[in-house]
């Protein structure tokens, strides 16, 4: 009796299955975000209730006025830098820097504006949305008859410590063996991509003639 070899068959068999398992495979993004965190004045309200929260308060101290050129804050950063720093160590009473911001300046402005603040440690500063649209370095006025307190400083205040473990090649076919590890694959199955959908359809179909194919060899021979 003749052999029959169902190819196609042989070879859903090897590859779809590897196919699925590259793209059912949990996949970790490494890539490394960068967010501007920035606190806004709040909005005052009608009766000015809640002024004292807003940037109402020091609006009228006394600035000095730094137009920022569009997208030119970044190359005259040490001036910026240099400016505040003047500021800090003037230490004057009810005084800032207010930087000057017009529809022509880009969000680049903006942010280079927020790093040169941290680069001259300047912790107090705020934006203006509500009306002018101005960055404003307000002086953190410390008084010169002031005793001086101890400061203990705290090194991981405000940190978030996080630990990432990199999965052994034993952790990998434990994860094999684990029911729980299908049991993840399965809730998160409608969070694959489109194309994984097909490969599923596909290795499926070919199984199924697969076992079609094997069917009619065991007719065959019983004949």
């Amino acid at each position: 009796m003749k052999k029959i070899y169902y190819f196609p068959g042989l070879i859903s068999a090897l590859l779809i299955p590897v196919l699925f398992w590259y793209y059912i495979h949990p996949y970790i993004d490494k890539t490394v975000y960068n967010v501007v965190d920035i606190g806004l004045p709040a909005k005052l309200r009608k009766d000015n209730y809640n002024q004292n929260a807003t940037f109402e308060p020091l609006r009228n101290w006394n600035y000095k006025k730094i137009a920022v050129p569009p997208n030119e804050a970044k190359n005259n950063s040490d001036f910026f830098v240099s400016e505040i720093k003047a500021m800090q160590k003037r230490n004057e009473k009810n005084s800032g820097i207010e930087f000057i911001l017009d529809e022509n300046n880009t969000y680049g402005d903006f942010v280079s504006l927020l790093n040169d603040m941290a680069i001259a440690k300047q912790d107090t500063y705020a934006f203006d949305i509500e009306k002018t649209g101005h960055v404003f370095a307000i002086v953190n006025y410390i008084d010169p008859k002031a005793e001086k307190s101890e400061e203990i400083g705290c090194l991981l205040c405000n940190d978030v410590i996080r630990d990432y473990y990199e999965p052994t090649f034993s952790d990998r076919i434990y994860n094999l063996i684990n029911p729980q590890y299908y049991q993840t694959i399965f809730e998160n199955a409608s969070k694959l991509p489109k194309g994984a959908y097909y490969i599923l359809f596909a290795f499926l179909l070919f199984l199924n003639i697969s076992m079609l194919s094997i069917n009619e060899r065991f007719l065959l021979k019983l004949q």
